[in-house]
């Protein structure tokens, strides 16, 4: 056998043992439980929007040993629903996943996001809360929407949340507007949640920001017109 043929064998029985290996971990993915939070719930003594035109639904994914208390997400998910209800936009229901998965799935990293996203097909627009990042450069939150997924298509329409997060509450309004805007500009203009750093003060859409959340998540199946 040739040493070019020997090379490429070798090569071959490698990537297929990586390969194998990744599959077996992949099967270690386990939903432990799913929960459909009613919007009634999630509100609580604050009702959805009265003036609501569309809806929405989340899928809210949190690890069994990441350290993501169930309260904490449930608590930013209810106020990041008020801030989009100036949109229009009311929160019709959430379904909470927990999941078990091997530590490596826990931080948020391309390759391996794409596996976990593969492997759960879970509903969109859908928000992991992970420990952390293992990509350069490094955020306390990122967004994937359609622009920005042609090379990972599995990530589409995703947010992940680091556990590191600072006003988490902000930073999930923040990425899901730019899902539903499958956009990842930032502006200026103060008091703006688009703005590009998270601040208590930072709360308000402008008119032509809600427009465009509405008309292209429409577009992208993500919110559903209630008229």
């Amino acid at each position: 056998m040739s040493r070019f043929r020997l090379f490429a064998r070798t090569a071959l029985i490698t990537a297929l043992m990586v390969s194998g290996a990744h599959a077996q971990e992949a099967a270690t993915i386990e939903v432990l439980e799913r929960q459909i939070v009613s919007a009634a719930h999630l509100y609580g003594p604050a009702a959805p929007p009265r003036a609501a035109t569309h809806e929405l639904k989340l899928t809210l994914v949190y690890f069994s040993d990441s350290g993501w208390p169930r309260e904490a997400i449930l608590e930013a998910t209810r106020s990041a629903a008020v801030i989009l209800g100036q949109c229009g936009v009311a929160l019709q229901e959430a379904q909470l996943v927990l999941i078990k998965a091997p530590e490596r799935y826990q931080y948020f990293f391309t390759p391996v996001a794409r596996e976990l996203a593969r492997t759960l097909r879970l509903s969109k627009p859908t928000v992991y809360f992970v420990t952390d990042t293992r990509q350069q450069p490094a955020f306390d939150a990122e967004a994937i929407g359609r622009a920005n997924s042609a090379t990972r298509p599995e990530l589409a329409d995703t947010v992940w949340i680091m556990r590191a997060t600072r006003d988490l509450t902000l930073a999930l309004a923040h990425e899901l507007v730019h899902v539903l805007m499958d956009s990842g500009e930032h502006v200026e203009e103060p008091g703006n949640l688009m703005r590009e750093d998270t601040a208590p003060e930072n709360t308000r859409l402008s008119a032509a920001q809600c427009a465009r959340l509405r008309d292209t998540g429409i577009a992208h199946g993500l919110l559903r017109p209630l008229n």
